[in-house]
């Protein structure tokens, strides 16, 4: 099985779900971009404090130095022997930037109807405390409306809403297209069928993996 795979997919495919399970199962950590740029803000790493600058600004961190950081943080051991990248990279600048310092082995490209993206997405519920994720249909909360893991009220991501979403894709499927493109053209692209469970959509990408 492949230990250096890439997670792309639309807002709501359920990439964090399934890039988090699979990373576990392959013993590799589970990266998001916004994860490590959080992470290199709170060890204070130099890197890290220029970014927080940009953040504190409300602007976006420029992609040179987005990549710098992945960098420092594919050199920490527990990546040495593989990762799994959720979302990253974004565009097709960043890809070929990232294939200079680290080989992908898998990239995996979550696809789903855009009609059942706007019923998930609109059905989504997040606990503002813990950041943990619910939906109304496939994973509901025990109790209706509080979250899980400590009772906190939850609440939807104004991103979440209907036209919200109809922007996302449409900027998700204009910046993705030559970044699909790109792996398809190095035999490294998979495609997996995003609607079902998790647990159906895990075993699919997991054959995917092997």
């Amino acid at each position: 099985m492949v230990h250096r795979v890439v997670f792309l997919g639309p807002p709501g495919a359920g990439k964090g779900t399934q890039a988090a399970r699979i990373a576990r199962e392959l013993g590799v950590p589970h990266l998001s971009t916004g994860d490590i740029l959080r992470s290199a803000v709170a060890a204070r790493t130099p890197l890290g404090m220029e970014a927080d600058g940009y953040m504190r600004a409300g602007g976006l961190v420029p992609d040179e130095l987005v990549l710098k950081i992945l960098h420092e943080r594919l050199d920490q051991p527990d990546a040495r022997v593989g990762y799994l990248l959720d979302g990253f990279p974004r565009n097709l600048a960043q890809a070929e930037a990232l294939g200079k310092f680290s080989q992908v082995e898998r990239v995996v490209s979550l696809e789903i109807s855009p009609d059942l993206l706007v019923q998930r997405l609109s059905e989504r519920r997040v606990c503002p405390k813990c950041q943990s994720v619910y939906n109304l249909s496939t994973k509901p909360p025990k109790v209706a409306g509080k979250c899980d893991q400590d009772g906190t009220a939850l609440v939807q991501r104004p991103d979440d809403q209907a036209e919200a979403i109809t922007m996302r894709l449409k900027v998700y499927a204009e910046q993705t297209a030559p970044l699909l493109h790109y792996y398809r053209e190095r035999r490294l692209l998979r495609s997996v069928d995003a609607a079902g469970t998790p647990d159906e959509v895990a075993a699919r990408v997991r054959k995917v993996l092997a």
